[in-house]
């Protein structure tokens, strides 16, 4: 078993990949750890992730308490919506809070990475949402972003940043990239015209090679299930219920299923408003205004 000083320095040597790579600037983000069910090793407050050695990293208990932390240094106030990851997640490992150029820009567009475009993205990703804006350090966050942990393994936080958790530091860090390059991808692809997505078939043959893999964490193709008994990528939530259909992105039927139900009150609705609404929906999707 890998002792807490080996920890502290894999820590170190992640915040170091962040902030070389342009994912966070001065002091921004924060990295945990689960070494057991009450206790968690964390980055500190106000200091650059690029520069940290390992006396900086301070151990809390599942309340966020500090349990040790050299002076000078005091666990992160972001340290709640990691608590609430945990919480929720047993099967976490590990939580990474960034602020990536691409991803963040999304972020604050209100635009959420739901595309199917790239089989990487799909098999490894699915899709990410965005959960809904709240005050930094205070508990609006991991409130906020409770509902979509049961659903996804990456979230954009709405004019923030990016949150990945994964079973452990690695594979928390590698989603971050991830969402990252998606987001880059989508970006870019989109100056060039659009991106081409990819059909229901494709994407139910990136599904199976998933399962096939035996991947870690939650994913649409764990999820979705009702289609014919075939899977489905941002199937306007047709599947579900509650709160999932209410996710940002999924009132979206990107591959064309046909299942998706128009909202309540669009049947009361003019020819003009339904064109200028459909008009809305179709370049917040593209990015404009």
């Amino acid at each position: 078993m890998v002792n807490e000083y080996e920890i502290k320095k894999q820590i170190c040597d992640i915040g170091r990949r962040i902030y070389s790579r342009n994912m966070v600037a001065a002091n921004d983000g924060n990295i945990s750890v689960k070494l057991n069910d009450n206790e968690f090793l964390c980055t500190p407050t106000g200091v650059s992730k690029g520069f940290m050695t390992p006396e900086y990293i301070c151990k809390v208990d599942r309340e966020g308490n500090v349990i040790q932390a050299n002076p000078g240094f005091k666990p992160s106030s972001e340290i709640k919506m990691h608590m609430r990851v945990y919480e929720k997640r047993p099967d976490v490992g590990s939580v990474v809070h960034a602020h990536p150029i691409y991803a963040t820009s999304f972020a604050i567009a209100g635009i959420p990475l739901t595309q199917p475009i790239m089989p990487e993205a799909v098999i490894s990703l699915g899709c990410v949402p965005i959960a809904e804006y709240g005050t930094p350090s205070t508990m609006e966050i991991p409130d906020n972003l409770e509902k979509y942990l049961p659903y996804f393994d990456a979230v954009l936080l709405e004019n923030h940043g990016a949150l990945t958790w994964s079973t452990d530091l690695n594979a928390a860090y590698m989603k971050m990239e991830s969402v990252e390059f998606y987001a880059q991808l989508l970006y870019q692809s989109k100056v060039l015209g659009g991106p081409k997505e990819f059909d229901e078939k494709n994407i139910k043959k990136l599904y199976e090679i998933r399962r096939k893999f035996g991947m870690a964490g939650k994913h649409p193709a764990n999820l979705c299930l009702n289609k014919d008994g075939h899977n489905c990528h941002n199937c306007g939530g047709a599947c579900h219920d509650g709160e999932f259909k209410k996710f940002p992105g999924y009132q979206y039927d990107f591959v064309g299923g046909g299942d998706s139900q128009p909202e309540a009150g669009t049947a009361d609705k003019s020819e003009a408003e339904l064109i200028a609404e459909i008009t809305k929906q179709v370049m917040a999707q593209l990015g404009m205004k």
